[in-house]
């Protein structure tokens, strides 16, 4: 009876320390969007598109409407985005783990409707989906 008990015990704490080490993963699912899901919130309106991208990123392409605000000077910058700190503020990056990141930062600074595009502009781009660009002077 004891190596039954011993056993579920120890069956116990892995499903726990599996599920914690899940959780974080599993709770993030809510802090991103597919780009059909983005398209509907930019079609409403009062949405806010950051780009985490540095500016040569940026530039290549973009989402139309786009804030170029690069992941290194999200903390600095913040304040930038201070008035729509109630609005939905969709986040933008390469392949999506910048964006993460950065709504990861937002989120802790009080910024509840932040969300990551998941896949990033490389998804966006495989969807068809137009993108603007800028020429840098030099």
């Amino acid at each position: 009876m004891k190596f039954f008990i011993d056993h579920i015990f120890l069956i116990a704490i892995v499903l726990i320390s599996g599920g914690a080490l899940l959780w974080p993963m599993l709770s993030m699912r809510g802090k991103r969007a597919t780009v059909l899901e983005v398209t509907q919130l930019i079609n409403r309106g009062k949405t806010i598109i950051v780009d985490v991208r540095n500016p040569e990123e940026f530039a290549t392409g973009h989402l139309p409407d786009a804030k170029n605000i690069p992941l290194a000077e999200l903390s600095k910058r913040m304040t930038e985005l201070e008035k729509f700190k109630t609005r939905t503020i969709v986040v933008v990056c390469q392949k999506g783990s910048r964006s993460a990141s950065a709504v990861a930062l937002l989120t802790k600074a009080g910024y509840t409707e932040a969300t990551s595009l998941e896949g990033g502009i490389d998804e966006w781009n495989k969807q068809g989906l137009p993108l603007k660009t800028l020429s840098l002077a030099k």
